[in-house]
């Protein structure tokens, strides 16, 4: 019977571990830069005008969320009532999504992608992918948005491999790469 009980306890104990890592590999996730630094203001940039976009979704005010697009999505959709009606038909959590969890800032193919974790309105999460440009007036656009479904691998006892950031000379470069 002790056997027993110190199995279920090494259970138990083990149980915890888990938990303690999944909250940790979550936690790094979810960090982003070091308060104060170049990054940080880059990363609360891009943040904000998601933010002030998802806010705009809310108030049904598609003049406002079509002002946070690139000028190539501004031409794909002509007006901002078309942007209005494609992101309400087919990007429900974008338009309306019960929370929102910002995750890491990556860098993918010579451009900033905001990472941004929504449970949409029928309550199933996803992932969207924001890329990023920056205007020539050193302002930030959403250039796009790609839903991908939010799988639970990164809750899983295998630490996920790491987004590398790009360093500041990396970002300064980001405005001549996207413009070629």
């Amino acid at each position: 019977m002790a056997a027993g009980l110190r199995i279920c306890r090494n259970r138990r104990v083990l149980g915890y571990f888990r938990q303690a890592a999944v909250f940790f590999v979550l936690a790094l996730m979810m960090a982003g830069p070091a308060a104060g630094g170049p990054e940080h203001e880059l990363r609360q940039g891009v943040i904000n005008v998601i933010r002030d976009q998802l806010a705009a979704f809310q108030r049904d005010d598609g003049r406002a969320a079509f002002a946070y697009t690139s000028p190539d999505v501004q031409d794909q959709f002509g007006s901002a009532d078309a942007y209005l009606a494609k992101i309400a038909a087919a990007y429900k959590a974008v338009y309306r999504p019960k929370s929102v969890i910002f995750l890491n800032l990556a860098y993918s193919r010579g451009r900033l992608v905001q990472r941004v974790l929504l449970v949409g309105p029928d309550g199933g999460p996803v992932v969207a992918l924001f890329p990023m440009i920056r205007m020539d007036d050193g302002s930030w656009r959403i250039d796009g948005c790609v839903l991908v479904p939010a799988t639970g691998k990164s809750a899983s006892t295998e630490p996920p491999e790491p987004v590398p950031f790009p360093d500041t000379a990396e970002i300064a470069q980001v405005p001549d790469a996207i413009r070629d």
